[in-house]
């Protein structure tokens, strides 16, 4: 009998199941639920990463990461339903099984991945008091399990049993009576009656044969399959979570015999323990505060923990050590020291302790959609020796890895590493509203305090992020209109996206109308005049051109908004910063993608090379390249047929800012001279400066500068008209 327990278990488990809701731009008539998730500790759910596509509207099998995204959800519990918002945490796309991406909807019945993990912007009923969270235990074969609707309706119960198991995925069958698994079970927990635990996720079903022809469901036969699931087991569920990260999850049935006896600090910590709380009752009020702190119950006999059980629940429980010496640091602030000496032993204890998780997404949540936006480059801004972070990482992973950190690459006289999270926390504070800052700089100083940090370390950091914020000025990530451009005949076709600095979202789904010209940019300048009202500031939106290869010299620039009714011309490229993106290029060659990241981390400080020797070939550029990845920006002074090839060789390897002149015949550009002065980052400005002198002055001024831009920091959306059709139709 284990003291420790997990969250307490609810009159009916179908509590536990969790309904996720499709977005107002994903909502179909009759269909208010995409699918099913199960409750999480610390504020948690998990699903299936194809539940959130189809909430979202986007393909069932899109692998790109949504972005910072919320997803409306409702809890069930004793007292009813409870609608909260939920943001995405951790990504783990669907894959090939071997591997290999987009799974393809009409040919693979078998897939990995497809996990998502969300967190609740509001999870505690009361206070910092999460949810009670269910059991998980291994799937085996032969048990019995239940799984839910994403509605938890009482009736919508369907029965199975465990056919075949492995490390990838479960094959289970349903009863002959009674509900069956069917569309919107996915994501549900699979949950084991004998175990009172869940085993794993439902993830799709085997659909009865269809008539090839016309698609419509064949006349039974006793050889058809019936009533067959498969779902995603614990196992790998446990495996692929642990693999991005995401210790924060697992929060075991018991912290008893498991992982936790491997661990090197396990029996330091016990022995620590003994000396440090030698009273049993003390020792037990210690356990209740740290279980409670972390969304476990415990025996209610009186009984306390022996040293051995509360030390494997330290090495277990990835937040309980910090959750601990929150408690001792007030009491015994010597044994807190001592106990986070030993907790860096293991490699399981997280840095916050779960209130602390909770209070900094609490307070990230308030910050303004463009700080936020600007997260990536406040990381390399506030740890310039730290390994590169993934380009578009949600918040949630970000933090994640910004907890394993140990220090911040500065050292200090007492011996005391100040921990990266920290130093970045501040130097995102330094560009937040004052309400925010304040906020922001409260719980750096109650970390501080509990991780014992000497009292100067953390205004040293302070005072280095308003530094750095000062120089920073009024540089901030502007606003972005994002314009999918696709050539159809003389005209072109649209979408619009709008990035106020939290992703894009879409403003227009509309990709059949042909535009000329004059008509696109009429389109363009009335959404921008939109974004413009709706986030009033000191700098124009940028203009972002979603083009394909073909469409890199589509003169966009040079669109031009005729209105009778107004005295203005409106030239888009003179009136905003208008730039260029090839995201087909990247994708086609994903070998380049860290080069690419690491390139644009360097923009501030990297190289820049102008080719304009007509002699050079194209194994040429891609040595150089090659050889130079410390270049961020390249000018191609060439003529039009070479110097296209070049830009595209410049572009599928990873250079973030490529620059040419489409309207020059020669290595001599006009354009490219003005703007060679400018620095790397003002570019879009600069060109824009340019566009607008030949308007005015096209004498002076004959070149007709393109800019392409690639921005790692900032995500792009996917260029698909057509979606497939899954199918899995959960």
């Amino acid at each position: 009998m284990y003291w420790f327990l997990a969250g307490a278990q609810p009159a009916d488990p179908r509590h536990w199941v969790v309904s996720v809701l499709r977005t107002e731009a994903a909502r179909e008539p009759g269909g208010r639920t995409a699918g099913a998730g199960v409750l999480l500790p610390g504020g948690q759910l998990l699903t299936c990463a194809h539940v959130v596509n189809d909430a979202l509207g986007r393909p069932f099998f899109e692998y790109r990461p949504p972005g910072g995204v919320r997803v409306p959800v409702v809890l069930y519990g004793p007292s009813g339903p409870a609608r909260y918002e939920a943001e995405l945490a951790y990504w783990i796309p669907p894959r090939r099984v071997d591997g290999t991406v987009p799974v393809r909807a009409r040919s693979d019945r078998e897939w990995l991945g497809d996990l998502a993990v969300l967190v609740l912007d509001r999870c505690e009923a009361t206070q910092d008091r999460p949810p009670p969270t269910p059991a998980w235990a291994p799937m085996a074969v032969g048990q019995r399990l239940r799984a839910w609707h994403s509605s938890t309706l009482g009736s919508s119960f369907a029965d199975v049993r465990v056919k075949t198991v492995d490390s990838v995925l479960g094959y289970v069958d349903g009863e002959a009576t009674g509900m069956a698994i069917g569309p919107a079970y996915s994501g549900g927990p699979l949950w084991c009656v004998a175990e009172e635990a869940a085993v794993g996720l439902v993830a799709a079903h085997v659909m009865p044969p269809a008539d090839p022809a016309t698609g419509a469901p064949l006349p039974h036969s006793s050889q058809h399959i019936a009533r067959r699931s498969w779902g995603i087991p614990w196992q790998r569920i446990e495996s692929e979570l642990l693999a991005a990260g995401a210790y924060e999850v697992f929060a075991p049935a018991h912290a008893g015999p498991g992982p936790g006896r491997e661990d090197p600090a396990l029996l330091p910590l016990a022995e620590f323990l003994e000396a440090a709380v030698p009273a049993a009752t003390l020792l037990a009020d210690h356990a209740r505060a740290t279980a409670e702190n972390c969304g476990y119950t415990y025996r209610k006999d009186g009984s306390s923990p022996d040293y051995e059980e509360f030390a494997e629940f330290l090495v277990t429980e990835p937040r309980a050590l910090a959750a601990l010496t929150d408690v001792l640091r007030r009491t015994e602030p010597r044994a807190a020291d001592g106990l986070l000496a030993l907790g860096r032993l293991s490699p399981v204890p997280a840095l916050l302790s779960p209130r602390e998780h909770r209070t900094l997404t609490r307070n990230l949540d308030a910050a303004p959609p463009e700080v936020l936006g600007r997260l990536s480059q406040v990381v390399r801004a506030a740890l310039p020796l730290a390994p590169a972070l993934p380009a578009g990482a949600t918040p949630g992973e970000l933090l994640a890895r910004l907890e394993l950190l140990p220090g911040d690459s500065r050292s200090d006289t007492e011996g005391t590493r100040v921990p990266g999270l920290l130093r970045v926390v501040e130097y995102l504070a330094a560009l937040c509203p004052p309400t925010v800052a304040h906020r922001l700089h409260n719980w750096s100083n109650g970390v501080a305090r509990r991780l014992g940090l000497p009292a100067g370390a953390l205004s040293e950091r302070r005072a280095d992020a308003a530094a750095w914020a000062a120089a920073q000025g009024t540089r901030i990530a502007p606003l972005r209109i994002l314009v999918q451009v696709a050539a159809a005949g003389p005209g072109y076709r649209l979408r619009l996206w709008c990035d106020e600095g939290a992703g894009p979202r879409q403003v227009s789904t509309d990709g059949d109308t042909v535009y000329t010209g004059s008509e696109a940019a009429r389109e363009l300048m009335r959404t921008l005049d939109d974004l413009c009202r709706a986030a009033p500031g000191e700098r124009r939106p940028m203009v972002e051109a979603l083009v394909d290869r073909a469409g890199l010299n589509i003169p966009i620039d040079e669109w031009e908004s005729t209105d009778p009714e107004t005295l203005l011309p409106g030239v888009l490229g003179a009136e905003y910063p208008l730039v260029v993106n090839c995201p087909e290029l990247l994708r086609r060659n994903e070998r380049f993608l860290p080069d690419w990241r690491r390139r644009w981390r360097q923009l501030d400080t990297g190289t820049s090379l102008r080719f304009s020797d007509s002699t050079v070939g194209l194994r040429e550029i891609y040595g150089t390249l090659m050889d130079r990845l410390d270049a961020v920006r390249v000018a191609v002074a060439l003529p039009p047929g070479l110097r296209d090839e070049i830009v595209q060789v410049c572009l599928a390897v990873g250079v973030p800012v490529v620059l040419w002149d489409r309207g020059a015949q020669a290595r001599d550009s006009d354009a490219l001279d003005h703007i060679s002065g400018v620095t790397t980052r003002e570019l879009p400005e600069g060109v824009r400066s340019y566009r607008a002198r030949t308007v005015y002055r096209p004498g002076d001024h004959p070149g007709r500068p393109v800019l392409a831009w690639a921005d790692a920091d900032r995500v792009v959306p996917r260029l698909h008209l057509a979606e497939p059709h899954p199918q899995e139709s959960a």
